[in-house]
């Protein structure tokens, strides 16, 4: 399968991570290439990737005319997905305690995106989606990560069965939930081998898969609206866990 990513962040992540098959690159006729573009251009030259030069008119009608593309097109394979064993042996590699994150069922691709890009910036070792019901690693949740994607590890895997494998390698499992009845984040230790799930929009955790959680954390609000939404409230929970670890 081939897709095409577009804009200069997220094209620019992908040269650079080479975890992907690319086929060209095409850039705006007249663009001025300086920033990353030029890095762009300089890596492509270096991979000796096929350069095609096409009018912005052309570059819309290959991609939704409402995209963003900012003058750069990258054709690659499909997004490589990785296994479970190999989000644990990079925590080990690292010398690290496990640090993962279960997303259950998000449907907006802004906020997978938005997360992805959370959990690269926090470290995390990897990021479970589950078979169904989801978003995937499409181009327009890469666009919205910033080419985050690229550098994460994600698998997409039956999440209660995830959850059984890591608690097998003494992983604990908190749930971000905003019941009454969940731990506030400083009650809960955060700094050990943990895996966040975070639930999605509207529904939250799945009860099979909130069952599987060993505890819930909710975060606290003092404010009239109810709840923050998917992505803030996961961001910060990754933030509070990447602050219990001293921001190794």
């Amino acid at each position: 399968m081939r897709e095409w990513l577009y804009g200069r962040n997220p094209v620019y992540e992908t040269l650079v991570a080479g975890r992907r098959q690319v086929f060209q690159l095409i850039v705006a006729e007249g663009v001025q290439e300086k920033d990353r573009l030029k890095d762009i251009l300089r890596i492509a030259d270096k991979k000796k990737i096929q350069l095609r030069r096409l009018a912005r008119q052309q570059i819309d009608r290959l991609t939704d005319q409402a995209l963003n593309h900012q003058g750069v097109l990258l054709e690659t394979s499909g997004y490589p997905y990785s296994h479970l064993q190999d989000m644990l042996a990079l925590a080990y590699r690292s010398q690290e305690e496990p640090f993962f994150i279960l997303l259950d069922s998000l449907q907006d691709p802004q906020n997978l995106g938005s997360l992805f890009r959370t959990a690269e910036a926090v470290g995390v070792h990897g990021v479970m989606l589950p078979l169904k019901r989801t978003a995937s690693v499409t181009p327009a949740v890469v666009s919205a990560s910033s080419g985050a994607s690229e550098h994460l590890l994600i698998v997409q895997v039956n999440l209660a069965q995830a959850i059984s494998w890591l608690k097998e390698n003494q992983v604990w499992i908190a749930g971000l939930d905003n019941s009454p009845t969940a731990s506030l984040p400083d009650e809960m230790r955060l700094d050990g081998a943990l895996g966040l799930v975070v639930g999605g929009e509207g529904s939250g955790i799945r009860p099979l898969v909130r069952d599987s959680c060993d505890y819930l954390i909710r975060l606290p609000m003092r404010g009239r609206i109810e709840s923050l939404n998917a992505a803030t409230a996961g961001s910060i929970a990754l933030y509070l866990a990447w602050q219990a670890r001293n921001y190794r």
